[in-house]
């Protein structure tokens, strides 16, 4: 049974930073790209970010140059580190499993999610 769960969660004045992680059991974690999205309220889910199984970034411009998503193969996990927090990035964000070859979706398995507010 695939689980991914994330963590790190929390909240966070303007301008300053938190680290989420997203782990992963039940897959063969390097065959999978992992992607974060997030879902503000009253909002669609929109892609944050991706890394592919070679590593490769795919970021949204809202997010660019401030946001940074790693992996860690040996420890299944992913982490998004996110700095200069605005509250526009307040939302639930996802981490998402894909083994096929679109980093911007569709993916296969989802996280419950992990709550982020920025507060001005």
């Amino acid at each position: 049974q695939v689980q991914l769960v994330e963590s790190g969660g929390g909240l966070v004045q303007a301008g300053g930073s938190l680290r989420l992680s997203c782990a992963a059991s039940g897959l063969t974690f390097n065959w999978y790209n992992i992607g974060w999205f997030r879902q503000a309220p009253g909002k669609e889910r929109e892609f944050v970010g991706s890394i592919t199984t070679s590593s490769s970034t795919d970021y949204a411009n809202s997010v660019k140059g401030r946001f940074t998503i790693s992996r860690d193969n040996a420890k299944n996990t992913v982490l998004l580190q996110m700095n200069s927090l605005k509250p526009e990035d307040t939302a639930v964000y996802y981490c998402a499993a894909q083994s096929g070859r679109a980093p911007r979706g569709p993916y296969n398995y989802w996280g419950q999610g992990t709550q982020v507010t920025v507060s001005s």
